[in-house]
């Protein structure tokens, strides 16, 4: 396997910027996700490093391997696309061994790779079949299959579960997962699902708008937020973010909150400036009847959307605005509820006007 290095690089399509100054190192044997709304340049991005695009800034190294210049065939990657593309008319077999034949490879080789690749996809009944008789998920496995075959030194995955219903995005998540134990492969994956980024990936480069916002292991990311960006994308439901008035307390900032009650941060900041506090949803404590302890949000139920073992309670504070919290999916809410919201200071996160994260303090 490779160690991939992107330096300065970027990405214009005519004079229009898709990507700027992406620099990142994925280390040997890594899983590395991409993550972004679309349009963020994500795919973009995949497809420069598998030589699908031309740089237009910057350099791409594969196995310390400037690569700029090299056709996709000869960079020692395989790519799995949303889109299965196997040929209707040839069995899984066949699909899996074309580039191989293509390539000349021997008879004998073909056979030994296409096998073992099936063995390790648990898709060895299927090798006389053609991808009609497949479901959805079996012919991602075939997809993935041909790319096993090719023995690359990194895999790139182009949302591969996007084609799937839920249930079989969720198999294919732990089996992709098992996948990179196995093979202890360098895997980049591109994906707009935070959780499939979240529960995948070594770490999370988050983009938006052809930039890096934050590169970092899951919980770092969902724990400490470069940005408000950062923090509204990863996790879900989304962190509530309410706008707050700041006053200078001591060495720190005690803010106003919706309602009159007030939270004190240890943030050395100008008070004077706009600041958005933000709560996610499942650090807050919803209270019936409503309690005075601070720091309080006070409001009522406005929707309970129950989800089994949880539900996420949609709370219309005093002052209008809209909050979701978690609770116990058992716990009997009817719209119209007076009700309270507690939170842990320590579990608030604030961010300056320009959506940068003043608490917690970022990683450096």
């Amino acid at each position: 396997m490779a160690e991939v290095v992107l330096q300065g690089v970027g990405k214009r399509f005519d004079r229009t910027p898709v990507l700027e100054d992406v620099t990142l190192t994925i280390r040997d044997r890594e899983f590395v996700v991409f993550v972004g709304p679309s349009g963020c340049g994500k795919s973009t991005l995949l497809r420069l490093i598998a030589g699908l695009e031309e740089l237009s800034a910057g350099e791409v190294r594969i196995g310390g391997e400037v690569v700029n210049d090299i056709e996709p065939a000869d960079r020692g990657v395989a790519m799995v696309f949303q889109s299965y593309a196997l040929y209707p008319h040839l069995s899984v077999y066949d699909n899996m061994a074309l580039g191989l034949r293509m390539a000349g490879r021997p008879k004998t080789e073909i056979e030994e790779r296409v096998r073992r690749a099936a063995r390790i996809l648990q898709i060895e009944d299927l090798l006389s079949r053609r991808p009609r008789q497949l479901s959805g998920g079996q012919r991602q496995r075939v997809a993935i299959g041909r790319a096993i075959v090719k023995e690359p030194r990194v895999f790139l995955f182009d949302e591969p579960l996007s084609n799937l219903d839920a249930e079989l995005r969720v198999q294919m998540r732990v089996e992709i997962h098992r996948l990179h134990r196995e093979l202890g492969a360098t895997m980049v994956y591109v994906t707009h699902d935070q959780e499939e980024a979240m529960t995948m990936a070594d770490r999370i480069v988050v983009l938006r708008d052809g930039r890096v916002q934050q590169i970092g292991p899951p919980l770092e990311l969902y724990r400490r937020p470069a940005n408000r960006f950062v923090a509204g994308f990863i996790g879900s439901p989304k962190m509530n973010f309410l706008e707050v008035e700041a006053a200078t307390d001591g060495d720190g900032l005690r803010l106003r909150l919706p309602g009159g009650s007030s939270l004190a941060l240890p943030v050395a900041a100008d008070a004077a400036r706009p600041r958005t506090l933000g709560i996610r949803p499942e650090h807050l404590e919803l209270r019936v009847p409503a309690a005075e302890e601070d720091p309080v949000l006070r409001g009522e139920v406005f929707v309970v959307e129950r989800l089994g073992a949880e539900s996420q309670v949609h709370v219309r504070l005093e002052g209008g605005e809209r909050v979701v919290a978690i609770t116990a999916g058992e716990r009997e809410l009817r719209a119209g509820t007076p009700c309270s919201l507690h939170f842990a200071p320590d579990r608030a996160y604030l961010f300056d006007a320009d959506g940068r994260t003043l608490f917690p303090a970022p990683p450096a």
